[in-house]
């Protein structure tokens, strides 16, 4: 016997124009499952503003309250609502609650190529377009050629499953032939051969841009390309207390930190990594700056955490992931003046969604052109990334080669990211 579907995830809409959507989730709980509801809330453009998390060791019961971050968003909530369901265990099968789920459908990789004449921001709207369709953009690959078009290759899965049929690829195409108009020359799809296996592949960087995107030391002294504008240094602040007193059977894990975009996922996710398990949680705002929450937790074994070493590493990573979740310098390559966005992975092998989203809109709103970009994975001693690299087009208006300048990219580019 199972609870119905439509009982497992319910969602209601807020009565007046403001008020926040509360999605309820009651289901059998796994270790990972609120990062992975957290993960598909931020790839829909919505931010979660309070949330309470409860479970029996059984059975886990998740309320959140989300709002939209861009008010002109168009949120499809019937879909949100199927990919929510899809990362819930069965209903049927609750007596595999404590075993994390790595059993979800792979969805097959699809290559899209698309041609037409460049123009500014024309990236951030084709992958607008995919955002709004659903289409998850796995690895990219663009160029400009000489003669002013662009060739962009879009590994993308759709979260639909039905990008395998005539209506659906229709309905994609004109929608991006809507974006360039008269000016498309090339729009087309199939399957991803052995030429996705390819991008997969560990990106090559210069071990100096490598230390200066991936270096540990940030929390201590931000490097000149991570520092923000002075009016955000101050919030660049972290509290994660451990508290072994207050339960017989669960540590208490308190944090207070700037809210930012995707917050509670980047809170969420190292807590995945480390199988850690979360018997009550309550994520709640004291102003509209600071964001606390309070975890009690276990480790698999059903034990508090108490070995001080754990604690150490537990708090050390949480202060990262919530102070530099996202790493963004800019560099120069050769000639050229590229920008690097790393983006840290979870062990399940995914990353935070919406990134090249975010970057591509920063750069069309500060009217630079991109030569190229892709994505491809890199690889430090303790975690993978993605990594995204843009060659800008030195003929933007931008003097890219001033340090004034390309500090101003890289913040606005970083609160982009960060919804700041």
């Amino acid at each position: 016997m199972g609870m119905p579907s439509e009982d497992v995830v319910l969602i209601e809409k807020g009565k007046k124009v403001g008020e926040p959507t509360v999605i309820t989730v009651n289901c059998p709980g796994r270790t990972g499952l609120g990062c992975d509801l957290c993960r598909i809330i931020l790839e829909f453009g919505l931010r979660i503003t309070k949330a309470d998390v409860s479970t029996d060791g059984i059975w886990c019961y998740i309320v959140l309250w989300v709002v939209p971050y861009l008010d002109s968003l168009t949120v499809r909530w019937a879909s949100l609502k199927n990919r929510l369901l899809s990362e819930c265990p069965s209903c049927a099968f609750t007596f595999f609650f404590s075993q994390p789920s790595n059993c979800s459908k792979t969805s097959p990789v699809y290559l899209m190529k698309y041609c037409c004449h460049d123009r500014k921001g024309l990236l951030h709207d084709v992958t607008q377009v995919l955002c709004e369709l659903e289409l998850i953009i796995q690895r990219v690959k663009v160029m400009t050629t000489p003669d002013g078009r662009v060739v962009d290759l879009f590994f993308v899965t759709d979260s639909m499953d039905l990008l395998h049929t005539k209506q659906r690829w229709d309905d994609t195409c004109k929608q991006l032939h809507a974006v360039s108009g008269e000016s498309c020359i090339m729009c087309d799809l199939q399957l991803a051969g052995p030429e996705y296996q390819t991008q997969l592949g560990v990106s090559s960087l210069p071990p100096e841009v490598a230390e200066e995107l991936f270096s540990c030391e940030l929390l201590d002294k931000e490097t000149r390309s991570q520092a923000l504008t002075p009016d955000l240094t101050e919030l660049k602040k972290a509290s994660v207390v451990i508290d072994n007193s207050l339960s017989p059977a669960h540590t208490l894990l308190q944090i207070r930190c700037v809210d930012q975009k995707g917050l509670l996922y980047d809170i969420m996710r190292p807590l995945k990594d480390y199988n850690i398990q979360i018997a009550y949680g309550r994520f709640s705002s004291n102003n509209k700056t600071y964001r606390d929450m309070d975890l009690f937790i276990q480790q698999t074994d059903g034990k508090k955490i108490v070995d001080v070493d754990k604690q150490t590493a537990l708090c050390s990573r949480l202060k990262m992931e919530m102070l530099h979740p996202l790493r963004v310098i800019i560099t120069n390559r050769g000639p050229d003046t590229e920008l690097l966005v790393a983006n840290p992975v979870e062990l399940s092998g995914k990353g935070r969604p919406r990134v090249f989203y975010d970057v591509t809109l920063a750069l069309k709103v500060l009217g630079i052109c991109i030569f190229s970009a892709d994505i491809g994975r890199y690889s430090t001693p303790d975690r993978q990334w993605e990594v995204y690299r843009f060659l800008l087009d030195e003929s933007c208006g931008f003097q890219l080669s001033n340090s004034q300048a390309r500090n101003h990219i890289v913040d606005r580019v970083r609160r982009t990211l960060m919804g700041w």
